[in-house]
C-alpha cells in the first residue's frame, strides 16, 4: 500500500511564505508525476502544480511566479514552496502521486490546511 503524508501547512499573513512537503512511503514503483491540488470551501479541487520524475513542472496560471514545485526522487518527496501568498490561496492542499504499477494508479494524501489572513 502507498501512503502520502503532507506537512508544512499553517496560518500566514498575506505576502508571507510556506513550504509544503509530501513524503510517499510503502511500495513505490515507477513514479509518473507528483503534484499538489487544493480545494477551497465551496469550490472544486484544482491542480496547483505537478512535476514529473524527470523534473518537468507545470503550474496553474494563478500561482505562476509565486510557487515552485520540486521533487526529491531518492526520498520520494515532493515540495511546494509558496511565496507572496494571497488570501485566495487559502485552501486545503492535497498531495497526489501517479505511479506505474500494473497500470497507472493515483494516490492522495489527507491534505494540509493553508490559511492566508491578516
Amino acid at each position: 500500500q502507498v501512503q502520502l503524508v503532507e506537512s508544512g501547512g499553517g496560518l500566514v499573513q498575506p505576502g508571507g511564505s510556506l513550504r509544503l512537503s509530501c513524503a510517499a512511503s510503502g511500495i513505490i514503483f515507477s513514479i509518473k508525476t507528483m503534484g499538489w491540488y487544493r480545494q477551497a470551501p465551496g469550490k472544486q479541487r484544482e491542480s496547483v502544480a505537478r512535476i514529473t520524475s524527470g523534473g518537468g513542472a507545470n503550474y496553474a496560471d494563478s500561482v505562476k511566479g509565486r510557487f515552485t514545485i520540486s521533487l526529491d526522487n531518492a526520498k520520494n518527496t515532493v515540495y511546494l514552496q509558496m511565496n507572496s501568498l494571497k488570501p485566495e490561496d487559502t485552501a486545503v492542499y492535497h498531495c497526489n502521486l501517479e505511479m506505474w504499477a500494473a497500470g497507472l494508479n493515483a494516490y492522495w494524501g489527507q491534505g494540509t490546511q493553508v490559511t492566508v489572513s491578516s
